[in-house]
């Protein structure tokens, strides 16, 4: 459960700092935007790094199930645009996938 945290506290700094680049470059704002960017980015690379996983392959990989859902929120709370039902299915589909990669280790090795 706390992996789970700090995967969502990542995916909230990559998107908002990423989303402070997109406003200086692709909507013409201010330079300052990218301080903040830059320092959410940051914030990101150091959350990841919290995860506990062996490999830090793996954690990136099971991250990503939780940016894609964490996108779509973005895009509905901030963007105030409603996710597709295709978006809403590759959702589930990649965090399915995140939840095989993050969890397969102890499936296979026979833990609960």
């Amino acid at each position: 459960m706390r992996d789970l945290a700090w995967f969502f506290l990542a995916a909230l700094c990559e998107i908002g700092g990423c989303y402070c680049f997109w406003m200086w470059l692709r909507l013409q704002r201010d330079v300052l935007w990218v301080l903040p960017g830059t320092i959410l980015l940051i914030v990101f690379a150091l959350a990841l790094t919290r995860v506990e996983a062996q490999f830090a392959g793996r954690a990136f990989a099971a991250y990503g199930g939780i940016y894609i859902i964490a996108s779509l929120a973005w895009l509905n709370v901030v963007e105030n645009a409603r996710p597709l039902a295709s978006d809403w299915l590759g959702v589930g589909l990649c965090l399915l996938g995140a939840l095989v990669i993050l969890f397969g280790p102890l499936w296979l090795a026979g833990h609960p």
